[in-house]
C-alpha cells in the first residue's frame, strides 16, 4: 500500500509540475507577471517568494496544480502593471501559454518513450500460443508456435510492437494480413478479421479474447531453497521441465498447479540439464494455508523460459520513435474517447484516480522500466484530456480564443459563463462516471 502511495504521488507531482511549468515558462516568456506557482489545490501549507514576486506554493489537495497570472478579471491591476496582465495579451500569446501545459505533457512523454528506446528495452518475441476455437486468430489458421513477423507489411519486432498494431486494427474493426513464420519454420500469411469484434470492454486481456496471446513459458527453475523438497531430489537451477506426470509440456502456472496438487504424494519430473534429459522424484511437502486448503510446497524458484529481445537505438532515432509512439497513442485515444460518445466502446473503461494510482504501485514493483513506460502513457492521457475543448479545461480556453479570432472580439461574458457551467458538469459527471468504474473493480 505505502509504495502505491508513493508511486501515485511522484507520478501526480511530476506529471502536474511539468505541466503547470509549461504554462508558467510560455507566460514568462510573454511578459506575463505570475503570481502564484501552485502544486496543489486549496489550502496553502508551505510557500516561498522569489526575486521576480512569484509566490510557490504547496497545496493541501494534491490532485492538481495551477499558476496564477496577474488578470485584470481576477483583482484591480495598477495601470503601470497592465501590460503585463495576462488579459491585455494579443490572442496568440494567450493560446501559446495555454497551450504549452498540454504541449509540455506531451513532449514529457515522448522524452520518456525516447529514454526507453536508448537505454534497451527487453520484451518478449511475438510468438503466439494457441488460440481458442471460435476467435478471430482461430479462423485466421494461427497456431501454437507462430511467430509475428509483420502486420500490413509494417515489420514487427517485439511482441509489444505485434500488440500495438493488432490493438489499433481491433478498434478499426479491420482486417489485418498478419505474416507469421510457424514452428516449421514456413511463412505464411494469416488473414484475421476483426469486424465482428465486440469493442464494449477494453479492459483486460483483450487480445486475448480474440485469440492472441503469447505462447505460455516452458518452466525452468530458477532457485531451490536450501534442504527443501526440491534439494533433496536433486533438482538444480536452470533445469527445464518438459513433463511432469502424465503432463508433456507444461506451462509454468500448470506446473505450480501440479505440484500443490500433490502434497505428500510423490511427482515424477522429466527435466532437460545442460542437453540431457533427466528423470527426477519429487515429493512435495505438505503446507496449510490460512483457509485451510492443503497445498505441496517443493521450494523451488519456478519461472518461464520466455525468449526476450533488447530493443536499443542511438539518440536520434529514439526521439523520433519516442515522438511517434506519443502521436499514436495520442491519436489512439482520441478514437477510444470517440467511441465511447458514440456507444462502441463502454464507460466502464474510464478510469479514475484509484485505478491510476493502483496501476502505479503494480508498474513501480514491476521495475523502473515499467514505471517509465506508465508515466509516459498517463503524460500522454493528461495531455490529450487537457486539449478537449470542454470550458474548464485548457482545450476550452483554446476554444474561446479560435471565436475570438472568427469573431474579431472576445466571446460574450454570458457564453463564458454557461460554458463554464457547462464544463464543470461534464467534469463532474466525467469524474462520477471514472469513480464509479474505479470501486466497481476494487469490490468486484
Amino acid at each position: 500500500m505505502l509504495l502505491t502511495l508513493a508511486a501515485f504521488a511522484v507520478a501526480l507531482g511530476v506529471l502536474v509540475v511539468i505541466h503547470e511549468l509549461g504554462h508558467y515558462l510560455v507566460a514568462r516568456a510573454c511578459g506575463v507577471r505570475i503570481l502564484r506557482f501552485s502544486v496543489g489545490f486549496g489550502k496553502v501549507l508551505c510557500k516561498r517568494t522569489d526575486r521576480h514576486g512569484t509566490e510557490w506554493a504547496l497545496s493541501a489537495i494534491p490532485l492538481g496544480g495551477y499558476v496564477k497570472m496577474l488578470d485584470e478579471r481576477e483583482g484591480e491591476v495598477p495601470a503601470a502593471e497592465r501590460g503585463r496582465a495576462f488579459n491585455a495579451q494579443p490572442v496568440g500569446k494567450r493560446i501559446a501559454i495555454v497551450a504549452a501545459g498540454p504541449v509540455f505533457n506531451l513532449v514529457l512523454a515522448a522524452l520518456l518513450y525516447a529514454a526507453l528506446n536508448m537505454a534497451g528495452v527487453k520484451e518478449p518475441a511475438a510468438v503466439l500460443g494457441a488460440p481458442a476455437a471460435g476467435t478471430p486468430a482461430f479462423a485466421a489458421g494461427v497456431q501454437a508456435g507462430d511467430r509475428i513477423l509483420a502486420i500490413d507489411g509494417a515489420e514487427v519486432g517485439t511482441w509489444g510492437d505485434a500488440r500495438w498494431m493488432l490493438l489499433k486494427s481491433l478498434t478499426d474493426k479491420g482486417r489485418p494480413a498478419v505474416e507469421v513464420q510457424t514452428a516449421g519454420g514456413e511463412r505464411r500469411v494469416r488473414p484475421v478479421d476483426f469486424s465482428q469484434a465486440a469493442l464494449g470492454q477494453m479492459e483486460g486481456d483483450v487480445l486475448g479474447r480474440e485469440g492472441f496471446g503469447l505462447a505460455s513459458p516452458k518452466p525452468v527453475i530458477r532457485g531451490i531453497v536450501p534442504e527443501s523438497a526440491a534439494a533433496q531430489a536433486g533438482l538444480l537451477a536452470g533445469d527445464k521441465v518438459v513433463a511432469a506426470g502424465d503432463r508433456k509440456d507444461p506451462s509454468a502456472t500448470e506446473l505450480i498447479t501440479l505440484i500443490q496438487a500433490h502434497a505428500g504424494q510423490p511427482l515424477r519430473l522429466s527435466v532437460v540439464r545442460d542437453g540431457a534429459a533427466l528423470a527426477i522424484d519429487v515429493l512435495p511437502r505438505e503446507e496449510r494455508l490460512a483457509d485451510g486448503t492443503l497445498v505441496g510446497r517443493i521450494g523451488a524458484q519456478i519461472g518461464g523460459d520466455i525468449q526476450l529481445i533488447t530493443v536499443r537505438h542511438g539518440p536520434l532515432q529514439s526521439l523520433a520513435m519516442g515522438a511517434q509512439r506519443t502521436a499514436e497513442v495520442s491519436w489512439f485515444s482520441l478514437r477510444m474517447l470517440g467511441k465511447m460518445l458514440v456507444g462502441d466502446v463502454a464507460l466502464s473503461n474510464l478510469s479514475g484516480p484509484v485505478t491510476i494510482a493502483d496501476y502505479a504501485g503494480q508498474t513501480a514493483r514491476m521495475g523502473l522500466e515499467a514505471y517509465i513506460a506508465f508515466l509516459a502513457l498517463v503524460s500522454v492521457s493528461l495531455g490529450v484530456l487537457n486539449l478537449l475543448p470542454i470550458p474548464m479545461l485548457d482545450g476550452g480556453h483554446l476554444l474561446y480564443y479560435l471565436v475570438e479570432i472568427i469573431r474579431g472580439s472576445p466571446p460574450p461574458e454570458r457564453w463564458m459563463e454557461v460554458g463554464q457551467r457547462a464544463g464543470f458538469g461534464i467534469l463532474m459527471v466525467l469524474m462520477a462516471v471514472a469513480l464509479f468504474n474505479d470501486f466497481t473493480r476494487l469490490l468486484t
